[in-house]
């Protein structure tokens, strides 16, 4: 069975200096239709007005990735931590049993673009972590690359939850295909341009849940950037 759901379905939120779109309920945007998708509990698609962002604030036993698409995005917590992700870095931080950070836009005619991700970690009050990975245009181009895994294969980054993040860029005769597990659910996020997937076309924002599906199949892409999440059901 696949589901697809439409970008502007999603939830919408304007502070502002930030503007965002959830996918599944946030704050003050609550749908019991979309409380999550598998251990996939947020994808929120923030623009972060220049000079502007996230003052210091805590999460608790939650698996984070910040996936910037345009501008940068500067990073600092608890832990130490002071970083500063461009495009095309992958950053996952593990609250664990808790850490404080703080994200800002410090460019001053810039909007940051990105996308901030929570899964579901497989074990609670773990000690805090934070790791953070490039993945260059090239790696991703004409294949899911893959980016974010239980055991940091392929160089991917370590998440502590039963989820594997693929990100891949195709366009025109650019094909790619995953093999699932129907017992398992598969979410497709398409971050930008055209996408069919398993024949259903897709469009920026767009996303595809996949439920009892043994193949993914992504082709026709117009200038696509894709995020494909394997989930424990």
């Amino acid at each position: 069975m696949l589901t697809i759901r439409k970008s502007q379905e999603r939830g919408y939120a304007d502070h502002g200096w930030l503007k965002s779109f959830h996918s599944f309920s946030f704050a003050g945007y609550h749908d019991p239709a979309h409380m999550g998708f598998g251990n996939l509990r947020v994808i929120n698609e923030d623009r972060v007005a220049a000079g502007a962002g996230f003052g210091t604030h805590g999460h608790k036993d939650m698996e984070i990735i910040s996936y910037v698409l345009s501008g940068e995005l500067a990073h600092k917590d608890s832990m130490g931590n002071i970083e500063s992700i461009p495009p095309g870095d992958v950053q996952r931080m593990s609250a664990g049993r808790g850490v404080m950070h703080s994200e800002f836009n410090h460019k001053k005619d810039e909007t940051t673009h990105f996308l901030q991700i929570w899964l579901l970690p497989n074990e609670r009050g773990i000690a805090p972590g934070y790791e953070q990975k490039q993945f260059d245009a090239a790696d991703k181009r004409g294949r899911l690359r893959l980016v974010a895994s239980p055991d940091g294969s392929e160089g991917s980054v370590t998440v502590h939850a039963d989820a594997r993040l693929y990100a891949g860029l195709l366009d025109g005769d650019e094909t790619a295909a995953l093999t699932l597990d129907p017992a398992r659910k598969s979410y497709v996020h398409l971050v930008r341009g055209e996408l069919e997937v398993n024949g259903r076309k897709l469009v920026t924002g767009d996303a595809a849940m996949l439920e009892g599906e043994a193949q993914l199949a992504l082709a026709g892409g117009k200038d696509a950037e894709v995020l494909v999440f394997d989930l424990a059901a």
